[in-house]
């Protein structure tokens, strides 16, 4: 009888009348998240080639660009270490293969300085240079793009899938990585491999193995392309070995013992170092299998420690002359202007404060707050050290630099910031996720309202791009990129004006049909006309030049890069 009521009293009320079915329309929301994805990332990363290609189709060479592409070219041609030994081969082999589909002449008995023979190759030698010049860049367009791919898988491991396409938004809508990520120039690959080595030696506290051995090659490939990338070796070095204990500790399915797990770390550091040390010499070889190395121009001397160090290193001769030449830049005493002022030497500040005003308002807010996130929230706090420990190093180190020229120096700023904002959803706070999402719109505006003139961009705060000149100079707003936006303004609006033109660049003038005078080679009285003043000679100007501006009137400026006076 008990067994009967029990029984009773266990049977549902109402019988099932079958599985449980879902809403309508589930498995059709379940069918498109599949494709939703994908489409939204090749949406963002095609904006960004957009972007990139056109603006590297309408800006002539920057300064330091036609000595990449013959450098490059001398590899192609020559394979021999000789110009541009301050930087290490990779970025220019991987421009290489832009300029071997362009196949310009070259004259490898020409001689002079390495901004010699790049103006040399551009305009001397028969080659068109703005066929030349885009095939260069091509290549790191190309991996720019693909670094935007490491920024979304990076966050997308971290923070989950809503948050990589914020952070991935975030990147391809930076305008310093669109204006950097367009030029055959070095630092957003070196930039791009530090990232993908952080995101790798974090995989691998799953994957050691794999991974460990890759992040090798990308800690190898970034300081292969810039010696600016070597602080970065010792705290991803350790974060290897962190790595590497952490899955001694979950992979053997018991607690590992503390030998085990410090022997598992050392090993996991000594593969990282082991490859990229190897990704080195390989780059060398590639160059020049018999590894010699001729400078066009002589190296400095380094002696005292930092010379027993740079001996010691196991690496080819050609990249310790390099670090030689490096040395002795940051010797010498370069001019600087930051907010309105000019100065000898170097401030500790210059950095934060350009990556304050070029670096879109979103991002500083979203990639600061992320940076709480990864910290405060216990889930996320494994990555901290990942996410927040090879940028906070490079820039401590960047800051300490002789040279105050841009945020180029910086670019893994905005890169780090992009992954680290993937983390503000997981403060749970309530009214955060609109928020969250405007800021990532505005970032959009604010990178679309800035085209095509990506490189002298700007924030809101500081007043655009059209202000930028009046707070940075240099590569920050002008490094040359303007000319032959200029060439066309003079023809449409000057045709057979008088012009006096004091620019700042490698370009050539007269290639592009400027015919102009120096006006700092004259007396005042004779200059009449036009003055024509890129922004970074304007901002330095003393002298001649500076009394040449003040008696003038502003008429124009071209590319928020070069204004226009009329005398």
């Amino acid at each position: 009888m008990m067994a009967r009521i029990q029984h009773t009293a266990s049977a549902p009320e109402a019988p099932v009348a079958g599985p449980l079915r879902p809403p309508r329309g589930y498995a059709r929301v379940r069918r498109h998240r599949r494709w939703l994805v994908p489409a939204l990332v090749a949406l963002l990363l095609a904006q960004m080639a957009a972007a990139m290609v056109t603006t590297a189709l309408r800006q002539t060479p920057t300064i330091d660009e036609p000595v990449y592409v013959a450098t490059a070219t001398d590899y192609l041609h020559e394979h021999r270490v000789r110009y541009n030994p301050e930087h290490p081969p990779l970025g220019k082999l991987l421009i290489a293969a832009g300029v071997a589909v362009a196949g310009p002449h070259y004259d490898p008995s020409y001689t002079g300085t390495q901004g010699d023979v790049g103006r040399y190759l551009l305009y001397e030698s028969g080659n068109d240079p703005w066929r030349l010049m885009l095939w260069a860049r091509l290549p790191v367009i190309v991996l720019t793009l693909l670094f935007g791919l490491v920024a979304f898988a990076f966050a997308r491991e971290v923070a989950g899938t809503a948050g990589a396409l914020a952070a991935l938004a975030l990147y391809a809508f930076s305008p310093d990585l669109i204006a950097h990520g367009s030029l055959a120039t070095l630092d957003v690959p070196a930039a791009g491999f530090v990232l993908t080595s952080a995101w790798l030696v974090w995989r691998a506290r799953r994957r050691p193995v794999r991974c460990l051995a890759l992040a090798g090659a990308a800690l190898g490939a970034a300081v292969a392309t810039k010696m600016s990338a070597l602080p970065a070796v010792p705290v991803l070095l350790a974060l290897a070995a962190v790595s590497a204990a952490a899955a001694a500790r979950s992979g053997a399915g018991r607690p590992a013992g503390a030998r085990r797990t410090a022997l598992s770390a050392l090993r996991g550091a000594a593969v990282v170092a082991v490859v990229a040390v190897g990704v080195v010499w390989a780059v060398y070889l590639a160059v020049d299998p018999r590894l010699r190395f001729a400078p066009a121009e002589p190296v400095p001397a380094l002696h005292g420690l930092r010379g027993t160090v740079v001996d010691l290193l196991p690496v080819p001769e050609a990249y310790r002359a390099g670090m030689r030449v490096q040395f002795g830049l940051e010797a010498y005493p370069w001019q600087g202007f930051l907010f309105g002022h000019v100065y000898t030497g170097s401030l500790w500040y210059y950095l934060p404060a350009a990556l304050l005003v070029k670096t879109p308002l979103g991002l500083l807010a979203l990639g600061s707050a992320g940076a709480v996130a990864v910290v405060a929230v216990r889930r996320l706090r494994p990555a901290a050290p990942y996410l927040l420990l090879p940028p906070l190093v490079l820039l401590a180190a960047a800051m300490t630099g002789s040279r105050d020229f841009g945020t180029r120096y910086a670019l893994f700023v905005p890169m780090f910031l992009a992954v680290a904002a993937a983390c503000v959803p997981a403060l749970r706070w309530r009214r955060a996720v609109l928020p969250a999402g405007a800021l990532v719109l505005f970032v959009a505006v604010s990178s679309l309202r800035t085209y095509p003139y990506y490189l002298p961009y700007s924030n809101e705060a500081f007043g655009g791009p059209a202000h930028t000149h009046e707070l940075l100079h240099d590569s920050n707003v002008d490094w040359g990129q303007d000319l032959g936006r200029l060439a066309d303004r003079l023809r449409q609006r000057y045709p057979g004006e008088r012009v006096w033109l004091v620019y700042k660049g490698s370009g050539v003038p007269a290639y592009y049909g400027i015919h102009a005078a120096d006006p700092r080679t004259v007396p005042a009285e004779r200059v009449h006309g036009l003055l024509v003043v890129s922004d970074s000679s304007a901002a330095k100007a003393r002298g001649r030049l500076a009394e040449l501006i003040a008696t003038s009137h502003p008429v124009g400026e071209v590319g928020h890069s070069i204004s226009l006076f009329r005398r």
